[in-house]
């Protein structure tokens, strides 16, 4: 079974990692279309802020452990085209502009996604950066060193990890965000007040329901943002707007959604049985509204990779869908979120009911106790969870998990009520935080 991989980050070698666990005999060639694979760009800020001093750890694999396992990997390799009804493609060497043409039994589409690049004037200009890949935060970091006035334009994950990586380096800071609630894809708007005069705190200058219209250079680098409503003189920008799929290859070709994302069975088949794709150039099953969903994110990347490498002789294990579940740490706060706000519910025309209640973590006579709170969002007919919000400085990251797994088992807020959790005065109280949500709604 001749097997070929275009693009190998996480979905990439994960789905290698897989097949090779389970069928020896496998011949596995990968096209890679930059020099490294694998790169964690979620730990980029860390980066920046120095909480992590060298980049290179963000790396879990490589070509040449790759090549130890006998896979034939072809690093600035470009897959240029792909005929699937011959099942060949076409590839350039970026070394040497040398072509070749390949075939293959099964192919694996896992060339993820690209920075959103706002179509505005002045966004060729130097020190205009975007985040996404090793290159990306190579020059991030490097030019982080000399920036004074940064901009930062998207308020999502991304957007706030770097507004405060800057911030704890003493820049001046500017947070854009089309957006006029901080963190709004992930949180509502009582989770999203508390998070906004944390970041306001940090002093970092929030510049939140503006539309970036142009960036004005001297000298041929960036100096300033110009928005609907105010002008922000800087010397680095930084585009963190958002991610669409890197599938221009297959347009055409195999059925995929409006914005490009390839659309999969539960067994990660594309519209053509031979062709496999994940990560963040597919769609998944979103449960909490049983939509197809385009939903980028490292951990439904490696799920997506490891399950092409189950199904890719026969299906075996189907993907269980997302819930796209996804923690921040904004300055002193944990923030975690899974499924659906209340206010994204509004706008999709669901009728939800939410509850949200707030506790210590530990018995307030207990030395760090901390403040925490949840918010938990249900189908008003069904009572079945379709989302939850939870906020704390305690380190208490399996609290949104729990709510994550009942929203794969289809479990109403009722269940949560009596739902069994352990109790330790060392940890927690009788009555955990998730009951008492279960609790406030049954009454």
């Amino acid at each position: 079974m001749k097997i070929i991989v275009v693009g190998c980050t996480h979905t990439g070698t994960a789905a290698i990692n897989g097949i090779l666990d389970r069928y020896k005999d496998a011949e596995i060639t990968v096209y890679e279309i930059n020099d490294n694979i694998s790169f964690l760009s979620c730990g980029i800020a860390m980066c920046v802020d120095k909480t992590v001093s060298d980049i290179n750890n963000f790396f879990y694999s490589s070509p040449s452990q790759l090549r130890e396992l006998g896979v034939n990997v072809n690093m600035e390799h470009e897959v240029t085209d792909i005929d699937f009804d011959n099942k060949q493609i076409q590839v350039v060497d970026l070394n040497n502009n040398l072509k070749k043409v390949d075939t293959y039994d099964k192919l694996i589409i896992s060339t993820g996604s690209w920075p959103i690049e706002l179509d505005i004037p002045g966004k060729e200009l130097e020190n205009v950066l975007l985040c996404k890949n090793f290159k990306h935060a190579s020059t991030i970091i490097n030019k982080s060193v000399d920036a004074k006035k940064v901009a930062v334009i998207g308020g999502g994950y991304i957007g706030m990890e770097l507004a405060e990586a800057y911030a704890h380096l003493g820049k001046e800071v500017t947070l854009i965000d089309f957006n006029p609630v901080l963190l709004g894809k992930y949180v509502d708007s009582e989770f999203s007040e508390q998070i906004t005069q944390e970041v306001l705190n940090n002093n970092i200058n929030l510049a939140l329901g503006q539309k970036v219209e142009s960036l004005e250079g001297e000298g041929g680098k960036v100096t300033k943002v110009i928005t609907d409503k105010d002008t922000f003189e800087v010397d680095t920008v930084i585009m963190a707007v958002g991610f669409k799929p890197n599938t221009k290859l297959v347009q055409g070709k195999l059925d995929t959604l409006g914005n490009g994302a390839v659309i999969v069975d539960k067994y990660m088949r594309t519209s053509d049985e031979n062709v496999f794709a994940g990560g963040d150039a597919v769609t998944l099953d979103y449960n909490p509204d049983r939509t197809k969903s385009y939903l980028p994110l490292a951990t439904n990347a490696i799920r997506t990779g490891a399950i092409i490498a189950r199904n890719i002789k026969e299906n075996v294990h189907s993907h269980p869908g997302t819930n796209a579940t996804s923690s921040i740490k904004v300055f002193d706060y944990n923030i975690s979120t899974t499924g659906l706000t209340e206010a994204e519910c509004i706008k999709r025309g669901i009728e939800v009911e939410s509850v949200l209640v707030e506790d210590n973590h530990l018995f307030e006579f207990v030395d760090g106790s901390e403040k925490q709170a949840l918010k938990v969002v249900y189908e008003k007919e069904s009572r079945r969870v379709v989302g939850a919000q939870y906020i704390t400085k305690a380190f208490l990251p399996q609290t949104i998990n729990v709510i994550s797994m009942a929203i794969h088992t289809n479990q109403t807020i009722d269940d949560l009520a009596y739902a069994d959790f352990y109790f330790l005065p060392h940890f927690n109280k009788v009555w955990n935080i998730i009951n008492l949500a279960g609790l406030k709604a049954l009454r």
